[in-house]
C-alpha cells in the first residue's frame, strides 16, 4: 500500500473519531472538502502547510500524526 493511502486511512480514522465531517474539518483547517476528500483517497500527498493545518484542526502536532501514520505502515509490512 502506498503512502498516499495510509495517511487518507489515517487521517480518516482520526477525522471520525472526532465526529467531524469532510466540511467540517476543512472549514475549520481552512483546506478546501474536496482536498480533504482526495487526502483521504490517497489522491493527493499533503503539503507541509497543509500537514500543519490538518494537525492544528485535529487538536495534535503535525508530528503525532506523521507517528500514527508511521505506525501505520510498519503494520502493513
Amino acid at each position: 500500500m502506498r503512502s498516499e493511502e495510509i495517511f487518507g486511512q489515517v487521517l480518516r480514522m482520526i477525522r471520525k473519531k472526532q465526529k467531524l465531517s469532510q466540511e467540517k474539518l476543512a472549514f475549520q483547517s481552512n483546506l478546501d472538502r474536496t482536498y480533504i476528500s482526495m487526502l483521504e483517497r490517497g489522491v493527493h500527498q499533503p503539503t507541509l502547510n497543509s500537514l500543519l493545518s490538518l494537525a492544528g484542526a485535529l487538536n495534535m502536532k503535525a508530528s503525532e500524526l506523521v507517528n500514527l501514520v508511521e505506525e501505520k505502515i510498519e503494520e502493513t509490512k
